[in-house]
């Protein structure tokens, strides 16, 4: 927990109550339901947590934004952001059920009121949202393809509506694919930890 105080500051009583449960909601439904990696529980404020908040480096979601998560699988990034940005509304998406559980009992016991889940393909999903984010769940242009015509048009944020994407590596071939305007934030601008030397946040828009 203290490595989300050292970068994110001014969090209010509940915040920080809620970021402080993961742990322990984490540890208890990893055990029944895999979703988390066994060596990566360790290290889950770090590697999911803190990772997930890389996207609220770069942007402050503001009031009634609409946010997909596709593809959450356990609930990264979405429900780090849910805690971060209590005035946006987050649709966590994934097509395996039993991780869809997993979101939903954890979203429940943070009390989180704005936070639905639902098993479904993100192709498959009929509205549209400000912003679509995700952790590196397939090759960019696949993903971009699941995502067309899932965002709005009218922006209100100070970044322009469209894809926040978390992926390390060497993203240059991919890029190269994609006929979108992007930008390329480094995590490691942000976040002193060695797990960050190499992971990166694309905004396409």
């Amino acid at each position: 927990m203290q490595i989300i105080e050292k970068y994110f500051t001014g969090l209010s009583k509940t915040q920080e109550q809620q970021f402080m449960m993961l742990d322990g909601l984490y540890r208890e439904w990893n055990s029944k339901i895999n979703v988390v990696s066994r060596k990566d529980v360790e290290n889950l404020y770090e590697r999911h947590v803190l990772h997930s908040l890389g996207i609220a480096e770069v942007i402050q979601f503001k009031k009634n934004t609409t946010v997909l998560d596709a593809g959450t699988g356990g609930g990264f990034p979405g429900i780090p952001l849910a805690i971060m940005f209590p005035e946006a509304k987050f649709l966590l998406a994934d097509s395996i059920a039993k991780k869809i559980k997993v979101v939903n009992e954890v979203s429940n016991a943070l009390g989180l009121k704005n936070v639905e889940a639902v098993q479904a393909r993100v192709e498959n999903i009929k509205p549209t949202f400000d912003f679509i984010v995700s952790r590196a769940v397939a090759r960019l242009p696949e993903f971009m393809n699941w995502c067309r015509g899932k965002i709005k048009k009218d922006n209100f944020n100070d970044l322009p509506n469209g894809i926040l994407y978390l992926k390390g590596g060497d993203l240059k071939e991919e890029l190269a694919q994609v006929k979108k305007s992007i930008k390329i934030y480094h995590l490691s601008d942000f976040f002193q930890e060695d797990f960050f030397e190499t992971k990166k946040l694309v905004h396409l828009w």
